[in-house]
Formats: C-alpha cells, sequence, structure tokens
C-alpha cells in the first residue's frame, strides 16, 4: 500500500520483507487545466514540465545532474526517460529511474524538482504528482501530489538520503521560480538543512 506523503514527510525506503529497495523510479504526471476557447469549447494548452534529479555531495554540492539536457548520470546509476513538452497521455509523463547500488558512494542525497521550461505558472497545471515506485516489484512505495496551484514555476518535489546503509525519502514541496535546475540551487541547498 503506498504512502501519500504530505510536505516534510519521510518515509525509508526498506522493503516490508526486509532489506532495501534497489532501483527505484521517480515519476511525474500532470496535465494543463482545460480552458474556454472559441465558442465556449474547451482547449488544453501544452505544458513543457521537465523532472529533474541532483546528485548532491554531503555538503550540499551538486557532483552530477540528469534532466533533459543530460539523461544520464556520468556513473549510469540515474536515468532520464525522455523528455514531454506537453504532458499528454495518462500515467507518469516523464520518469527518472535510479539504480541505488549503483550510485556514487560521494553522493548522499538526490533531490527531485520539476519546472516549468515554458514558464507557464503552476495555475495552469492540474493533477499534478510525483510517486516513487519499487522498480524491481512494480509497486507504488510513495505518492506526493502537488496540491494548491500558484504563480510559481517550479517545484522542489523530494529528497532521497542516505542514511546508514539504507534510503529514505522526504517529500519537500516548495515552490520556486525557474525554467531549470539551476534557477533552484539556493533554495534545493536550504532545504538540505
Amino acid at each position: 500500500m503506498p504512502v501519500e506523503l504530505t510536505k516534510g514527510q519521510k518515509v525509508s525506503l526498506a522493503k516490508p520483507t526486509g532489506g532495501g529497495l534497489t532501483m527505484v523510479r521517480m515519476g511525474l504526471g500532470w496535465d494543463s487545466i482545460a480552458e474556454r476557447g472559441f465558442l465556449g469549447r474547451s482547449k488544453r494548452t501544452p505544458i513543457d514540465l521537465d523532472a529533474s534529479c541532483l546528485l548532491l555531495d554531503a555538503g550540499g554540492r551538486l557532483v552530477d545532474q540528469v534532466w533533459f539536457r543530460q539523461l544520464t548520470s556520468k556513473d549510469g546509476a540515474v536515468r532520464h526517460t525522455g523528455d514531454n513538452t506537453t504532458g499528454d497521455g495518462a500515467g507518469d509523463d516523464e520518469s527518472i529511474i535510479v539504480d541505488l547500488a549503483r550510485v556514487a558512494p560521494q553522493v548522499q542525497t538526490l533531490v527531485f524538482t520539476v519546472n516549468s521550461f515554458t514558464g507557464q505558472d503552476f495555475t495552469k497545471v492540474e493533477n499534478a504528482y510525483c510517486r516513487l515506485v519499487d522498480e524491481v516489484a512494480g509497486t507504488e512505495i510513495a505518492r506526493y501530489t502537488l496540491t494548491g496551484s500558484g504563480t510559481h514555476t517550479a517545484v522542489v518535489m523530494a529528497k532521497v538520503s542516505r542514511q546508514g546503509p539504507g534510503w529514505t525519502m522526504a517529500a519537500i514541496g516548495a515552490p520556486g521560480h525557474g525554467r531549470t535546475f539551476q534557477d533552484l540551487m539556493p533554495m534545493i541547498v536550504a532545504s538540505l538543512a
């Protein structure tokens, strides 16, 4: 049974049957809000949200990044499945797959962000969520609904951090502004404190 995360809540990534997860997928889904068009017909304007994964060391320094301009981390442990520029379709619109056992030892935290590359704010977005899936078993572990629309154009969604021999996930849900993850770096570093 997946956990519905609230802002700031943490969840252990240990399997209920013992042991830790080895392969996870962070999925991002969204729709654009239907707006009234000509003659009262509804239409949806495509919105290009982008999922990114930032690999940070213990000091919060950027070691590597995975996003639509770099689909695989240097160590091959993190892989973006491709850029969706509209939000059309059912299920996850973008996914980032992480092989936790292969993440470089100096990486202590993975931070997942969402940015509106085309600059539309979240008042134009509905049904937005991120979810963590056990990629081996194909089961959803946790989900974070990006509740409440606002004039922000980005969200620092969640972080996955090393904790002893395993990993934990924490929902952050902090709104921000920026077209790419680089615009959010000061906010990301602050969220690690």
